[in-house]
């Protein structure tokens, strides 16, 4: 069983699990998923987890990961009592990154304090000797590595000894071989870390011994045993379809495992772009196969939104708008079928979980809550149906994986995402002020056909527009206007956690603003959006 936002979820099964344990890094899912991209699973919990939620995953390896916290610190976060312990015990290997080096040279008896100088950004290292961690090869040369911190390790525990400097002469990778503990100052999991990846590789294959056996179809195989495993024979389960990737492959999959008595539901909330209703349920009926009720709540949604401006609000809104709709349908099947469904399947991935849990240090339990999902943070407590989320444990990539090896069409795999909350977050404050959803559905319509005519759909991770609550002076037609102002956004990213902005070509932008201009009514200023993750999130609200 693996621990992400406070329940149990199954894991997939593997004998190879590796174990993160999260102090608040940014970067702590890109350990997570380099080590998935070496065909070993891997899972984070917080850092602050109870012991038993540790020994219940049996972990062949636990790497600690760093954080914005100071060891020396009373109110840092750590590892459970007993941690150590059961690690030496049971033969578990350890790797601290940053933070987490820090915490297991201060917690075997070593010292951490406030560095003379820090360390940010690109440095150099030199491997001191051939190690664990290192190769001969590597013995006397230099890497290029990406450092993090201001504190730094002075005295190290008995047994440990350095294999790394950098160039300023701070500890950047210690190790205790006899009792498997290993630490690295910087962070091998970003690319910066010029050989990051093969110090990871090294550690999993040679230190730990770990195998490459973690595969899609066998976490298509494991999903449909636990299915089968909560879902009675005789028991009906609906399904929330959006015509995105993730609710998608999850509908296919449950399917898959139950046949027939899945019945899926796509809702019309009066927040989707632009004949998304027409042309998603179009595509179900050709493409997918699969038996799909459409149910136009948007009245309802648009209701209770009017106006609302706060974000969150917002999104707990439309967690509890769809919700009532499904509890709603479920009464309607139970008429009908004289059972009524107990189970609801949603499409929430890895991402969305992370980012509605609050980390270790901030006063609450894990990384800061970024923003609610409707489908993780912004469910009410009192819900009648069960979850199944069978895509809980998966970044965005591996479900397009997952999709294909279950014959999902290329055309829902390559989809752009689209946030559960619709136009709601893409539209600055109240959406049911004047014109703004509609004025937003043609901006948002020109600008993605435009990516689509050149070519660039497939290259770009997510482009969307947003609404913006201002007005500007402009001229159009010879005369003053006072005119709504939009954004748009574009990205290249792996899996939605991190990402940058996409360049286009100057000509490219000329030709999208001025059909914008010209063809939408009431908008006579485009922004365009330049800002990666972090600092920004991917939506605006």
């Amino acid at each position: 069983m693996a621990l992400s936002n406070g329940a149990a979820t199954p894991a997939p099964a593997s004998s190879n699990l590796v174990l993160i344990l999260d102090y608040g890094s940014q970067y702590t899912h890109l350990i997570t998923r380099r080590i998935r991209q070496l065909s070993v699973l891997s899972l984070c919990i917080s850092g602050t987890s109870p012991l038993s939620a540790i020994t219940a995953l049996s972990p062949k390896a636990i790497i600690l990961s760093g954080g914005p916290h100071s060891v020396h610190l009373p109110s840092s976060p750590s590892f459970p009592d007993g941690f150590l312990r059961y690690v030496q015990e049971n033969g578990v290997h350890v790797l601290g990154i940053c933070y987490g080096m820090q915490l297991l040279v201060q917690k075997l008896g070593g010292e951490v304090t406030e560095g003379e100088k820090q360390e940010y950004g690109k440095m150099e290292i030199e491997v001191a000797k051939e190690s664990a961690l290192y190769d001969a090869d590597d013995v006397g040369g230099h890497q290029t590595v990406w450092m993090s911190h201001g504190d730094e390790a002075v005295r190290l525990p008995d047994g440990f000894e350095v294999v790394a400097r950098s160039t300023q002469g701070a500890l950047a990778g210690i190790e205790d071989r006899t009792r498997r503990f290993y630490g690295l100052q910087y962070h091998p999991e970003v690319t910066h870390s010029t050989k990051g990846m093969e110090t990871l590789r090294r550690f999993l294959f040679d230190v730990c011994g770990l195998s490459a056996d973690w595969k899609m179809q066998d976490v298509l195989e494991e999903e449909i045993r636990t299915i089968n495993s909560m879902v009675g024979p005789n028991d009906h389960v609906i399904c929330a379809l959006s015509g995105g990737v993730d609710s998608t492959v999850a509908a296919t999959l449950v399917h898959k495992a139950i046949g027939d008595r899945l019945h899926c539901v796509f809702v019309d909330n009066g927040l989707l772009r632009y004949k998304e209703r027409e042309r998603v349920m179009s595509t179900f009926e050709s493409d997918l196969h699969l038996p799909v009720t459409c149910i136009d709540a948007s009245d309802q949604f648009l209701t209770n939104l009017k106006g609302v401006k706060d974000p969150e609000t917002k999104r707990k809104i439309i967690g509890r708008e769809f919700i009532a709709v499904f509890d709603e349908f479920a009464q309607g099947l139970e008429s009908k079928l004289g059972k009524r469904p107990e189970y609801l399947v949603q499409g929430t991935l890895y991402p969305d979980v992370i980012e509605s849990c609050p980390p270790p240090g901030s006063g609450r339990s894990h990384s800061h809550t970024i923003k609610s999902h409707h489908n993780v943070g912004g469910l009410p407590k009192d819900m009648k149906l069960k979850l199944i989320e069978p895509l809980k444990l998966l970044f965005k990539d591996e479900v397009r994986k997952l999709g294909s090896i279950l014959n999902v069409p290329e055309l829902f795999l390559k989809r752009h995402p689209f946030p559960g909350p619709g136009l709601a977050v893409r539209v600055l404050g109240d959406v049911t002020a004047g014109n703004a959803l509609e004025t937003l559905r043609q901006v948002d319509e020109i600008f993605v056909q435009g990516i689509k005519d050149a070519g660039l759909y497939d290259k770009i991770w997510q482009a969307f527009a947003v609404f913006l609550p201002v007005q500007s002076v402009g001229v159009q037609g010879d005369q003053r206007t006072h005119s709504h102002v939009v954004a748009l956004r574009a990205i290249t990213s792996e899996d939605g956690m991190t990402a940058d902005w996409y360049y286009f070509e100057h000509k490219f932008l000329v030709n999208v603003v001025s059909k914008i201009c010209n063809n939408v009514r009431g908008v006579n200023r485009v922004c365009l959006d330049i800002t990666s993750k972090p600092p920004a999130t991917v939506e605006w609200e």
